[in-house]
């Protein structure tokens, strides 16, 4: 509940940038900026409940059966429009490898013009910062100098020196990793939290592929009928003081 803070000088900067990121995207200040905030949900489920849907509590509850068999899993990759609310771009499959990371935000980017900025929101999960990553950036933005070489020397020596090129703020493609324990501030999260609650959570797949066709039909109907302007008040900490736990440490 109160996880330590190595540098909280560091840690509000960031948590106060990333705020000042999202207000800007839900004001729409510039529509030639795009926020996109990504992430991956791993292992979903298909599970086949063994008598279909449970019925009624005397109380008109809805009753979830307990009893089910296990057909499976698979990843979702999304990508939110912080400004718009729309999943801009999704990709189902039972992986989530470096290539499938870079691959999907390939997609992604190509969906704005090329001369756009695109701010991309991840956090700092190892294929976030991959080698495949900075490659594909440095060619899409002309980048000349050096990249180096991983795990010796340069911009692909490791993932802080890979994250450091990443989030430049002068690349039109550019990356704003959220710190260590701060999920919430990642909108896509409150997304996937919507995905659960209407489509997983009590949900009766026979298949993996049933599954996918029920979440693709989601993000669709969702697109088109459920998207909802994100209501962001949170502005950073306007202290740079550290919070106190309820043991005053």
């Amino acid at each position: 509940m109160f996880p330590k803070i190595s540098n909280w000088a560091a840690f509000v900067l960031k948590v106060n940038l990333i705020c000042h990121l999202i207000l800007q995207s839900v004001q729409r200040e510039n529509p030639n900026v795009h926020l996109i905030s990504v992430d991956e949900k791993t292992g979903i489920q298909a599970l086949e409940r063994i008598e279909g849907v449970a019925p009624d509590s005397a109380g008109r509850r809805h009753r979830r059966e307990s009893e089910y068999k296990r057909h499976g899993t698979t990843c979702l990759m999304a990508a939110i429009n912080v400004g718009e609310g729309n999943i801009v771009h999704q990709r189902l499959k039972p992986t989530r490898k470096e290539d499938d990371f870079a691959e999907f935000i390939t997609q992604t980017v190509a969906k704005f013009p090329s001369e756009d900025e695109v701010i991309i929101m991840a956090d700092q999960l190892n294929i976030h910062l991959s080698e495949s990553l900075v490659i594909w950036v440095a060619q899409q933005i002309g980048f000349q100098g050096p990249l180096g070489k991983k795990g010796k020397q340069g911009i692909l020596k490791n993932q802080e020196s890979r994250s450091a090129f990443l989030e430049k703020p002068e690349h039109r493609i550019r990356f704003v990793f959220t710190p260590k324990h701060c999920s919430w501030i990642n909108p896509i999260e409150n997304w996937f939290a919507k995905l659960q609650r209407h489509i997983i959570s009590n949900g009766n797949f026979c298949s993996v592929k049933e599954l996918e066709e029920k979440v693709e039909a989601y993000i669709t109907y969702y697109n088109r009928c459920l998207i909802t302007p994100l209501k962001w008040k949170f502005k950073g900490f306007i202290k740079a003081q550290q919070l106190k736990n309820l043991n005053g440490l």
